[in-house]
């Protein structure tokens, strides 16, 4: 006899009370996309991405991978017209750029002589030139340089020397300008930078927002982009800009662009499969339903819990959800016929579905002790995102579907594949075999197994990183692999041992071992230095005496050179010159990126170009270690690979908890050694034998292939569980059946997708999890599936409520 239908079972009979939760669902919905669009901020960071650096090498990466100038550096190629029309568009760009605010440098060459030396800083030049380190500036010094300007009055050079004969007869502006060119700088065409070529005049830029900042960089690169457009409206000019902030705009929008093509394909193919695999309009607009909870939940956590922004690569990751969250509605829907409660069987299905979500959840929680934020970043989303689509599946779903759809186990063409599959031999030692292959496949395969390449983890065209490389080269940019690098407690001990390096370098140069080097002691000396050339200037009345003998017959007029008495006067009593002065000047940025301040402690940076053997420059930085100043030579590929290395130990180690975490989540649910061995064996198999064909691939793994097993582990233990809990009745069977095959298509699907990204992350990941559905699908099939026989009896129907 069966029992009178239970309340929520007469309520779902109304089909005005199921719209009526629809709505109300919808609603909550889209107020909690509110929340997480007001409060999410997002973030380009790549740091966020790599463990806390720990090493003096991985601190002074970290520092420049994100606020470092030479992660705000644009450099900027005008070509397409002539040499004489191009300058005219550098200079106009130079003029529109220099005075705003999103840039602290602009600068084309044009910057040489007195343009490029601030009136403020004028009189400074006595203190930072070592002209007169040597020999006094005296009156033989001073009879001697106006030798050399009469000379100069009568040559070619007369219109550049006579502007600044009054204030500066010794021409030390001319002297530091030179002596400030590095010595891969471009040549000088029209008065501003050219390529070898002179088919390209060149600019560089840097900007006040940091390189990982993608809203900044968007604003200042587009800013660039505008202001050329406007002024070569017409024109045959085009503009090409390189760099990391360019980079990063440029991502972003290709980021946007596949992401709306992957989401379009995969919210169409799901739809479409629904509708095939179920022949009902309605149940691909209630499928839909928990992915958008998981999906708005998951940001909406992530945003409140992590205000600092909310990195690209965990939106990225959002994708996945589609092929992982539809699982539970569709387990739900394959699993509902008619005079079956859709709450009982929802209940009836709980078990299995609870153990693969808190499976999953527990080994993504382990990654909220691996000491990266963007790794917790992705455990907060994707626990909260799981947990809310299992919850809604359970909660609110039964409440909309139909309570008596057509009975999937009635499907003939399903029977017959039923009947195939069972006719298919249980695997016994062919497994331990396919185990063996798959570990020494791992352990042969040639190549490197694991990826440390931090630059391989950008999804940057390798011809614009090509570019990049050749305008650096064009602009005399040094080498980024190797810098000696000095700390000391206080800034003026870690310039006086850079500059203590000076004669040594030369050597090294003038012997061809190295091309050429770089310091911020040749632009600003220590406060030491600037004081004893302070001292040694002469007072005014000596240096008007001085004046009267070196002009003693000469061609100059007594009083032409007062300018140059005021500002010597200047120099002998100003204060130390100091980097913060600089400010506004283009020594500020040479200056900025080869003397890091931060906790207290100075780094002095001596960037190196064409080392060939260093060695030359370990023996070096040893013998100019003194007490309390630390000179080394840091190697910043090494530094960079260490970090990786150190990574990916923290990754593995996570993986390991969550294995065992897993195992015991599993054991508890099951209770029987036997069906916990059915149902992690799979498992198990399938991450030995996706690595396996990604090493045989020439595949080199990366942190985003680790993320993606523990993903595709949680796919496959979800197959196991349902085909354990299918147990032994033939119907049970071929509808689990159903629901892992549209489950198995629709995740094949989005990885897929995923995988022929051009974007490395979603690359990574894609190709891992769509290999672990074929394998965990054929596997699970294989394992865990039971012997079926025909149910003798049917479930009751559920109790009166």
């Amino acid at each position: 006899m069966s029992a009178r239908p239970g309340l929520r079972d007469r309520l779902l009979q109304r089909p005005r009370l199921r719209l009526a939760l629809a709505v109300a669902w919808l609603l909550v919905l889209l107020a909690l996309g509110w929340v997480a669009g007001a409060t999410l901020e997002f973030s380009g960071d790549l740091r966020r991405f790599l463990p806390d650096a720990r090493t003096p090498e991985q601190r002074l990466l970290m520092e420049e991978l994100g606020d470092g100038p030479g992660s705000r550096l644009l450099m900027l190629a005008i070509s397409g017209e002539a040499p004489e029309a191009l300058a005219a568009r550098s200079h106009a760009l130079q003029d529109a750029l220099a005075g705003d605010a999103r840039f602290t440098l602009v600068a084309n060459g044009g910057e040489a002589g007195l343009d490029g030396f601030p009136e403020r800083l004028l009189p400074y030049r006595y203190l930072l030139t070592p002209t007169f380190d040597a020999a006094p500036l005296d009156a033989d010094a001073l009879r001697d340089a106006f030798d050399a300007r009469l000379q100069d009055l009568g040559s070619p050079a007369a219109g550049l020397v006579e502007p600044l004969l009054p204030a500066d007869p010794t021409l030390e502006v001319l002297a530091l300008a030179e002596a400030w060119q590095p010595a891969g700088a471009p040549q000088r065409l029209h008065e501003v930078w050219f390529d070898r070529a002179g088919a390209q005049a060149l600019l560089l830029v840097e900007t006040r927002a940091a390189g990982f900042d993608p809203t900044g960089q968007l604003d200042a690169v587009g800013t660039i982009r505008d202001t050329f457009a406007r002024q070569a409206a017409g024109g045959d000019a085009t503009l090409e800009v390189v760099g990391p902030g360019a980079f990063s705009v440029d991502i972003g929008s290709r980021t946007q662009g596949e992401a709306q093509r992957i989401g379009l394909v995969d919210t169409t193919g799901l739809v479409l499969l629904l509708l095939v695999a179920y022949r009902s309009w309605k149940l691909p607009l209630l499928g839909v339903l928990p992915l958008a909870s998981a999906g708005i939940g998951g940001l909406t956590a992530v945003a409140l819990l992590f205000p600092g922004g909310v990195h690209g690569i965990t939106i990225a990751f959002g994708f996945t959800l589609i092929g992982v969250v539809q699982d539970y509605p569709i387990h739900f829907f394959s699993h509902q016929r008619a005079g079956l409660s859709p709450w009982r069987n929802v209940r009836g299905l709980w078990p299995a579905l609870s153990t693969g979500v808190v499976a999953t959840c527990i080994a993504y929680a382990t990654f909220l002790f691996s000491g990266v934020d963007g790794l917790r970043q992705l455990a907060v989303f994707t626990i909260a995102a799981l947990a809310i689509a299992a919850l809604a599946t359970r909660y609110l779903l039964p409440g909309l579907v139909d309570p008596a759809p057509p009975d999937i186990a009635g499907s003939v063409r399903l029977q017959r594949l039923w009947h195939r599959i069972e006719a298919l031999p249980r695997p016994t030692w062919s497994l331990a075999v396919l185990a063996l292959a798959a570990v020494l496949a791992i352990a042969f395969a040639p190549g490197a197994t694991w990826q440390n390449d931090l630059s391989k983890l950008t999804p940057v065209d390798p011809a614009s990183m090509q570019r990049d490389a050749e305008l650096r080269a064009e602009l005399g940019a040094p080498d980024v692999r190797y810098v000696l690098v000095a700390q000391a407690a206080d800034r003026d001990a870690a310039l006086a041992a850079t500059a203590a390096l000076r004669p040594a370098l030369d050597a090294l140069v003038a012997g061809g071992r190295l091309d050429g080097y770089d310091m911020a002691a040749r632009y600003l000396p220590g406060a030491d230095v600037q004081r004893a050339r302070q001292a040694a200037l002469p007072d005014t009345a000596a240096l008007r005496a001085m004046l009267a003998d070196a002009l003693a017959g000469s061609a100059f007029n007594d009083d032409a050179f007062e300018p140059f008495v005021e500002d010597v006067a200047r120099a002998k009593a100003a204060p130390p010159l100091t980097r913060e002065d600089l400010a506004g000047s283009p020594l500020a940025t040479a200056v900025s990126g080869l003397l890091l301040e931060r906790d207290g402690r100075t780094t002095a940076l001596v960037s190196l170009s064409g080392l060939d053997a260093p060695s030359d420059l370990d023996a070096l930085a040893a013998q100019a270690r003194a007490p309390g100043v630390d000179v080394r030579l840091l190697d910043m590929k090494a530094a960079s690979e260490s970090l990786v290395v150190e990574y990916r130990g923290r990754v593995l180690a996570a993986m390991a908890v969550a294995l065992v975490l897993l195992v015991g989540t599993v054991w508890i649910a099951l209770r029987s050694p036997r069906r916990v061995w059915r149902v992690l064996l799979p498992t198990l198999l399938t991450l030995l034998v996706v690595v396996a064909v990604l090493r045989l691939a020439g595949v080199e793994l990366t942190l985003f292939h680790l993320v993606a097993l523990i993903l595709a582990a949680g796919l496959g233990l979800d197959y196991a569980l349902f085909f354990e809990h299918a147990g032994q009745d033939r119907d049970d069977q071929i509808r689990t059946l159903h629901a892992i095959v549209v489950c198995s298509l629709m995740t094949l699907l989005v990885f897929s997708l995923l995988a022929l990204s051009s974007i490395p992350v979603l690359r990574a990941i894609g190709s891992t999890v769509a290999l672990g559905v074929v394998c965990n699908f054929v596997l699970s099939l294989l394992v865990a599936r039971h012997r079926a026989t025909i149910a003798a009896a049917r479930a009751e129907p559920e109790p009166a409520t």
